[in-house]
């Protein structure tokens, strides 16, 4: 990573970023029914609606400061 623009610690956290947005995602799926004349209330539960969007934000955030992070010691650049 000798000609890479960003230091290899902010790639790790880009990385770790990435993977809590996937876990939201994750979070989010199931709930469906198979018949659709059959209504199923299990796709309004806190899971989907309240946690796996929160955990979604966090990744978010996660990867901006992984971007903005600046290294102490002059960096790696």
């Amino acid at each position: 990573m000798a000609n890479f623009s960003m230091p290899s610690k902010n790639v790790k956290i880009i990385g770790i970023g990435l993977l809590v947005m996937v876990l939201g995602f994750v979070l989010m799926l199931g709930g469906g029914s198979s018949d659709p004349n059959v209504f199923n209330p299990a796709m309004f539960n806190f899971r989907r609606l309240v946690i796996a969007p929160i955990v979604i934000v966090l990744g978010i955030a996660v990867i901006i400061y992984g971007i903005m992070k600046t290294p102490r010691d002059g960096g790696e650049v």
